[in-house]
């Protein structure tokens, strides 16, 4: 410890001298004020030091160690060493060391109070009770949720002994013991609260310090505990919405046929609902891939978890990746969150791909890992994530050409083909057309506010005798087109001439009503659509033979219920 004197004006006054205070190396014994103001030194300053007006009092002084001018003046510092030099023997009248010393504790405690303000003030937040006792069992801290929680004030906690107030507590224990006590419930010592309690030794360099305890009540887990069965029963419920507008309720009783043919079709589906095993859909347009797809998850024992579903024909080959595979943050353009992809979404449940054929076959082989790994990792991420989830594929019934036109991977193609469900065309089924017809009439009639209630014998001979490249979708048009113009409750003949092609001919249209332009337009498309399918290649056809472009056919697509 350096016993100093410090020479000063007033007006250096009192902030230079509490520089000393922040140096623990430099004791401040005594104040030279060469004006004679002292009127501004605290009654504190004043009792604690030596203070004067005189340079020879200051040399005096036999406990001084050194005395630091801070006048500046040439005559303080020249008459300073006259009589130091003759009274005091001291080397150096201004060590610099000392100014160095106090400017440098000076920052270092600046930085000690502002963490230990810091601190406290995260503590006092914390809405956990803490407890913090020192090496020998002595309360140094408790926060304001421990006066809440226990209902008792910190007056009557701070500087009591652990082991009088909470001998058997968690916080004694892991003083004792030293080491980490977790999850210990007991009653905080001298009141009724019930609590969960952690505790840990704090240890500094080897060096047992002390201890602190974190706990709550026993009530406030018990309704984190409710909060987080309630949530897993909104989860569920959401689910379950979800479930419903996909489609979830369609089951194999709601698909429509009375054909030998058919019926074995819909069996075989069952046996491939009862395994997890991947499973290709084959068939073409309209012939009701989907509506398999969703029988056979919703028969499956994955059925709790929605189907979840990728249109490949619907996403451009750019964003194919990003919506299976999902994103990291920022690992792309215009990303600026996690984003999930649909193997993700689908885990513990079916993830079924809709033209897979439609699908880079790039992207192909990477379900084909997913397959085998049971893992996939998101675009710009590099942690294998685990998935478990069923495939269904459907694709056109033609995949030994799409195979051969680079469109399908084998690998992939000998993978799912170990279970297939050919879909007939309906021309192949054509007993099951006034069954068919029935069951949309009803649905349409709920659609359109119509009561039609039958079909006339000669339409259902040329619904039968038509070859429906569209399949049962095409069906549903022609239906629903004859509907839009009859006024009756039956359809006759001359009510599926009135829209356009009749079944079976290849006369144009005959018009005979004025019909709204977005209403021919929505025609126009399902027109096309049914022509050429609704693989990205078909809408590929249908826009070229739309004389529009395929983004103006999707955004079409987008905005009618075609």
């Amino acid at each position: 410890m350096i016993n100093t004197a410090l020479i000063i004006t007033k007006e250096q006054g009192s902030g230079l001298i509490r520089l000393f205070d922040y140096s623990p190396e430099v004791n401040l014994v005594a104040v030279a004020c060469l004006d004679g103001e002292i009127g501004w030194l605290t009654e504190k300053e004043r009792k604690n030091l030596f203070v004067t007006t005189s340079l020879d009092k200051i040399a005096a002084l036999s406990e001084l160690d050194t005395v630091v001018d801070a006048t500046g003046e040439q005559s303080v510092g020249e008459y300073l060493r006259k009589i130091i030099n003759r009274r005091l023997k001291i080397e150096e009248l201004l060590p610099n060391y000392v100014l160095s010393t106090i400017l440098s504790s000076r920052q270092y405690f600046q930085e000690a109070r502002l963490l230990k303000g810091e601190l406290l003030a995260i503590l006092n937040a914390v809405q956990d009770a803490i407890e913090v006792v020192d090496e020998k069992g002595i309360i140094k801290y408790v926060n304001p949720a421990f006066t809440r929680i226990s209902g008792i004030p910190e007056s009557e906690r701070i500087n009591r002994s652990i082991f009088d107030v909470s001998p058997h507590g968690a916080l004694s224990q892991s003083l004792i013991q030293q080491k980490p006590v977790t999850g210990y419930r007991t009653f905080v010592g001298g009141s009724e609260a019930d609590v969960i309690s952690n505790a840990s030794p704090i240890i500094v360099g080897g060096q047992l310090m002390g201890a602190v305890v974190v706990f709550q009540p026993v009530c406030d887990i018990l309704k984190l505990m409710d909060e987080l069965k309630y949530s897993n029963t909104v989860i569920d419920n959401l689910y379950a919405q979800i479930e419903k507008i996909s489609g979830s309720r369609f089951s194999f009783d709601s698909l429509i046929g009375q054909s030998k043919a058919f019926r074995a079709t819909v069996e075989k589906a069952r046996r491939a609902s009862r395994s997890d095993a991947s499973l290709l859909i084959r068939g073409e347009y309209g012939t009701g891939k989907s509506l398999f797809a969703r029988a056979i998850h919703n028969s499956s024992s994955r059925r709790k978890r929605p189907l979840i579903i990728v249109d490949c024909a619907a996403i451009p080959d750019s964003l194919q990746e990003i919506e299976i595979f999902g994103c990291e943050r920022g690992a792309m353009p215009g990303i600026l969150r996690t984003r999930l992809g649909k193997l993700e979404l689908a885990a513990g449940s079916t993830l079924f791909i809709k033209e897979i054929t439609a699908l880079n076959p790039h992207l192909q082989n990477q379900i084909l890992r997913v397959l085998d790994e049971h893992s996939f990792c998101r675009i710009g991420g590099d942690k294998p994530i685990p998935v478990d989830i069923r495939v269904i594929a459907s694709a056109d019934s033609k995949l030994i050409a799409s195979s051969i036109q680079g469109y399908f991977s084998e690998e992939i193609y000998r993978r799912l083909s170990q279970v297939t469900i050919n879909l007939l065309p309906l021309r192949k089924r054509p007993e099951d057309i006034p069954l068919l017809a029935e069951v949309l009439i009803d649905r349409l009639n709920r659609k359109l506010g119509k009561n039609v209630a039958e079909i006339s014998p000669r339409v259902l001979q040329e619904l039968s005798e038509y070859e429906w490249p569209g399949n049962i979708n095409e069906l549903n048009s022609v239906i629903e087109r004859a509907m839009a113009v009859v006024d009756g409750s039956v359809i006759e003949y001359q009510h599926l001439a009135i829209i356009g092609n009749r079944p079976g001919t290849s006369e144009g249209p005959v018009l005979d009503e004025i019909i709204p332009l977005d209403k021919m337009e929505e025609m126009m498309i399902k027109l096309a659509l049914t022509r050429y399918g609704e693989t990205l290649e078909g809408k590929k056809k249908a826009a070229q033979a739309l004389n529009i472009s395929l983004a103006t056919l999707y955004n079409k697509l987008k905005k009618s219920i075609v």
